[in-house]
């Protein structure tokens, strides 16, 4: 019964190493209130995996960069914008190794190997006028399946602008 007990720990401390993680950087000097424009001006996936380096994926993070820039009361431009947004895509398989008592008594040991892949979301507001980093995001993302990452962007840009505008420190 212990056993069985410790291995389930080890398997959910393992998961819960696989949770969400959003970093938010940003230009303390920057006046956010001057910027009403914005556009996304490109982006890049790196990653091997079908699932992840498409089009339609390119598509999604562009949309929900786009939805969340409006909700926070910024206004689309087609030209010349305040704000030009981009973002970076990557992603690679990582493995896992915990070693945890099994056997008799716990005197023995059991190795647990856990698969996964590593999606990183970086987001980037630049200052249009000056060409210059105001604002970054950096959104890691585990999974088992690189498939569940894509079905994670939405997620992972709406909790990104949830600090949009920064407050000053």
């Amino acid at each position: 019964m212990k056993r069985t007990a410790l291995l389930g720990f080890a398997l959910l401390a393992s998961a819960a190493a696989l949770a969400q993680k959003v970093d938010i950087d940003f230009d303390e000097s920057v006046d956010f209130s001057l910027f009403k424009t914005f556009a996304v001006r490109g982006g890049r996936i790196n990653a091997k995996h079908p699932s992840l380096d498409n089009s339609l994926v390119e598509k999604k993070i562009q949309n929900a960069i786009v939805a969340q820039l409006k909700a926070k009361g910024l206004t689309e431009a087609t030209g010349r914008a305040d704000l030009n947004a981009g973002y970076l895509l990557g992603a690679r398989g990582k493995t896992e190794i915990d070693v945890v008592p099994a056997g008799w008594r716990g005197r023995g040991r059991r190795r647990v190997v856990q698969h996964y892949t590593q999606g990183t979301l970086v987001l980037d507001l630049r200052d249009a006028a000056r060409n210059q980093l105001v604002w970054r995001a950096v959104c890691i993302e585990t999974a088992s399946d690189p498939g569940k990452i894509d079905d994670r962007i939405g997620k992972d840009v709406k909790k990104a602008f949830e600090k949009f505008p920064p407050k000053k420190k």
